[in-house]
């Protein structure tokens, strides 16, 4: 197959690696011809070009900032995205044939580029559904419903699934709710296209420097919250769990990450003389890993206002090195259905502050984090390998 993937992340090689660079990695390895076409910060990088990255072609086209900028900034740049990158694409792709588009949602802006693509290389698009807006924004009360900004941004996202041949959803509640809020579209194009990853051997933790370099004691339970902290993550119930917790010695709380709500857990640290927390902005990935071999238990945390069923990445990680799972989220996610099935942790109303500390302390005392780490780890090497992925494409188009 020859693909050409229009992205919205994709890190270099020395950056680090994501479910996408998997994705594409597993493509390119498998023997199809990929062909990467991503939006640039400008923070990062001057100026647009293409090299070999990871064994194949990777197209950065220099935008605007999109991560870490206020809601505002986040929007300007959505808006320019599509106009740049095709800009980009016809200077340097124009003579190139592809069987299929990839692409991912968010954002839904990208519609109109997919469109364009798919009339100028004559192909087909399989868009990778990641989240739904504008209905998450809506139930974050950043915009309002039936306001000009939602009445626009619905439209695109009505586009996006008319623009695309294929979609894939991450769960089956993400898929039911697809078709129960979009009744004109057509069902037979959705499939269940769950986050998978490389999964790696090496998940002891060969010693614990990083505890080591943090002063973090050896025989605290540690929490790791990694990824992004943004509004979708509810910082709020974090920050009154590390309060709660400040005079447990037996257990701690490691943040790792960015996002335009890390700074109320700094403030939470600061202000409350906490010792037993620490927020570290970002590593390096082979010091991540490291981190998360030495913690003991995964925290995913959403805000329980959403109505859309969410499903976040990050629990592969945890589950891949073998680490339990504690999920404060909204009750309509289908998350709590694979802990259960899994049995790789536990799971509370994220709405219930109580029941979430209750749980910390519980699972810090809890003789089980072992099992319930290993019982995760066969889970996602049963069923959330890259390679379930790149077949469910080949289905389609090889």
């Amino acid at each position: 197959m020859k693909v050409l993937y229009i992205a919205t992340s994709f890190p270099a090689p020395d950056k680090g690696a994501t479910i996408y660079t998997d994705l594409a990695e597993e493509l390119h390895d498998s023997g199809h011809e990929i062909t990467v076409v991503v939006s640039e910060q400008a923070r990062n990088r001057k100026n647009t070009d293409m090299k070999k990255e990871r064994g194949f072609d990777v197209l950065r086209v220099v935008t605007g900032n999109y991560y870490d900028v206020g809601f505002i900034e986040k929007g300007v740049t959505t808006l320019k995205i599509p106009i740049l990158m095709k800009k980009g694409i016809t200077k340097y792709l124009s003579g190139r044939k592809f069987d299929f588009i990839l692409f991912e949602a968010p954002p839904v802006t990208n519609s109109g580029l997919v469109a364009w693509a798919k009339k100028k290389f004559n192909c087909s698009a399989y868009l990778m559904l990641k989240d739904i807006f504008p209905q998450n924004a809506v139930d974050l009360e950043i915009i309002k419903r039936n306001g000009l900004l939602y009445k626009y941004f619905t439209a695109k996202e009505k586009k996006l699934y008319r623009t695309s041949d294929f979609i894939g959803c991450m769960s089956i509640e993400n898929k039911n709710y697809i078709i129960e809020h979009n009744q004109w579209l057509d069902s037979s194009k959705l499939e269940i296209f769950p986050n998978t990853k490389k999964i790696t051997n090496e998940i002891e933790p060969n010693g614990f420097p990083m505890r080591e370099r943090y002063n973090i004691p050896p025989e605290s339970c540690v929490f790791l919250f990694g990824g992004n902290m943004g509004r979708p993550q509810y910082i709020e119930l974090l920050c009154r769990a590390v309060k709660e917790c400040k005079d447990e010695q037996g257990i701690y709380f490691l943040f790792v990450g960015r996002g335009t709500d890390r700074l109320k857990i700094q403030e939470t640290i600061r202000e409350n003389d906490i010792k037993n927390a620490l927020l570290i902005e970002n590593l390096p990935r082979h010091e991540y890993e490291q981190v998360t071999k030495e913690c003991n238990v995964g925290l995913i945390v959403l805000d329980p206002r959403f109505t859309i069923p969410n499903y976040p990445s990050r629990i592969l990680s945890y589950m891949e090195y073998a680490k339990p799972v504690l999920a404060a989220t909204d009750d309509v996610t289908d998350l709590k259905k694979l802990i259960d099935e899994a049995q790789c942790g536990e799971w509370v109303w994220s709405g219930d502050a109580n029941s979430f500390v209750s749980a910390i302390r519980r699972m810090a005392e809890s003789e089980e984090l072992f099992i319930q780490g290993n019982n995760g780890r066969e889970y996602v090497v049963n069923n959330f390998m890259v390679k379930r992925s790149v077949h469910i494409l080949e289905s389609h188009f090889k």
